[in-house]
């Protein structure tokens, strides 16, 4: 079904009807697919499944050619980024035309879905605004880090979920809030991966989002168990890319157990979404949970 949906963007991309698009759209690297894997886990043989499915992809991709321009990233997934390698003005415009398309296509799909994709986008949108503004300096504030991230990271995972389930003619509402949950989690255990895994298994560099001045969950929560002089020490790494930086954060990660809390953050969402859809008897659900959220690092 996942090579259904990319041939499906592939078809809009084609039907743009513009050489140097389609030769911009070859670079961008196909993720996971998480939303889709959502979508079609909640309403498979709905006949616009496989439509809102790309929809969603194109969004997503969209999202992250401007995401790579924002943040200067050279790679994507392991290769090099579309703004590496055709510069930050094709990005930028790929990105433009992705999220035309998708929603020319969505008009075409419900009018419910249609609100619950806008919505997503503007929220998706308003995080990447506050991400800018939050990354001017070191943010301890775990209240904006949630908003930030609900808007940025679980938005459009909450609508494809939503979604979803508006087209099975299930309750959104219980949909909704499991994406929005998993959203969560998922963006915990993608700020947990930056600092507990090596580059080669990131497929880009460890311990990168300090330096490109995103403060994430861990930093925030060594912040709060830090005393006044190390919280100074702290501070005054953010944004820096130096081996003893880089050591004295693993360190002191080590020291005040900062895995292991940020672990335990990220399973309370994780059961907060499956709470959600304790009713729904849907174990592929389930399984994305289990699979993404509980385990070991």
């Amino acid at each position: 079904m996942l090579d259904q949906i990319q041939n499906k963007m592939e078809a809009f991309i084609t039907q743009v009807g513009n050489v140097n698009v389609s030769k911009l759209a070859s670079g961008v690297v196909a993720g996971k697919m998480l939303r889709s894997k959502l979508i079609l886990a909640i309403c498979d043989n709905h006949p616009k499944a496989l439509d809102l499915c790309a929809i969603i992809e194109m969004i997503q991709s969209a999202s992250l050619l401007h995401d790579d321009v924002i943040d200067e990233s050279e790679t994507r997934r392991g290769q090099s980024s579309v703004n590496a390698v055709f510069g930050n003005k094709n990005s930028i415009m790929l990105g433009d035309v992705f999220y035309a398309k998708a929603f020319f296509e969505l008009t075409k799909i419900n009018e419910r879905v249609a609100r619950s994709v806008s919505n997503a986008v503007v929220a998706l949108a308003r995080g990447e605004i506050d991400d800018v503004f939050l990354s001017e300096g070191f943010n301890p504030d775990k209240q904006k880090y949630f908003q930030m991230l609900k808007d940025k990271t679980a938005s459009l995972i909450t609508a494809s979920a939503e979604s979803a389930a508006i087209l099975a003619g299930l309750d959104s509402a219980k949909y909704r809030d499991y994406g929005c949950n998993l959203g969560v989690a998922f963006q915990i255990i993608d700020d947990l991966l930056d600092v507990s895994q090596d580059t080669s298994t990131l497929g880009k560099p460890a311990m990168n989002d300090f330096k490109e001045g995103k403060t994430t969950l861990p930093y925030i929560l060594l912040y709060e168990c830090l005393d006044g002089d190390d919280k100074k020490i702290l501070i005054s790494y953010f944004k820096k890319d130096s081996e003893q930086a880089k050591e004295w954060l693993k360190a002191q990660f080590d020291t005040h157990n900062i895995i292991a809390q940020v672990q335990a953050q990220a399973r309370k969402y994780g059961d907060l979404a499956l709470a959600s859809i304790k009713d729904e008897n849907n174990q592929s659900l389930e399984k994305v949970v289990e699979t993404m959220i509980y385990r070991e690092f």
